[in-house]
């Protein structure tokens, strides 16, 4: 996944905290589709990466199999990853599929990148609620959204085993 994002709003650092919060890197994916890695674009990055893994060495007391290594070129996931949770829910893919008929918009939608993390469970109901109306869904749309929100996607919308 390749964020952009605005460091006046939020640092890198931060951004590696959550990406430590969000898996548990002391599993190794053989798979190389699956393996978890950070892509740094300056010496700075590099070092807050390299940083922030080994405070997770630590802190689990085991290896973190982790990759830190420069950014090259960048490949979008075949199409049926692309976002994926939203997906999943029939009426917000349906909104989301009438405006944006092209993969490649759908894609590159904030609206649709922030429905989708919604749709994944992150987020809170109440930040939802705050940005709801800048989304672009119909009430319809809202109201499922909203309704995931409030008992959560994973439950709602279990992946599958």
């Amino acid at each position: 996944m390749r964020i952009t994002y605005d460091p006046g709003r939020i640092s890198y650092r931060d951004l590696l905290d959550i990406f430590w919060s969000l898996y548990d890197p002391a599993v190794y994916y053989a798979p190389r589709q699956y393996m978890s890695i950070i892509f740094y674009h300056n010496d700075e990055q590099k070092r807050l990466a390299e940083e922030t893994r080994g405070l997770k060495e630590g802190e689990l007391g085991q290896k973190v199999w982790t990759e830190i290594v420069p950014a090259g070129g960048f490949y979008l996931a075949e199409d049926y990853h692309q976002k994926y949770y939203l997906r999943r829910v029939p009426t917000l893919a349906a909104e989301f599929e009438a405006i944006y008929p092209d993969l490649e918009a759908l894609v590159s939608s904030t609206a649709a990148a922030r429905v989708n993390g919604y749709a994944a469970g992150f987020g809170t109901e109440d930040g939802l609620r705050e940005e709801l109306g800048s989304l672009g869904l119909s009430v319809e749309g809202e109201e499922k959204l909203l309704e995931l929100a409030g008992r959560g996607l994973k439950a709602a919308c279990p992946l599958p085993s």
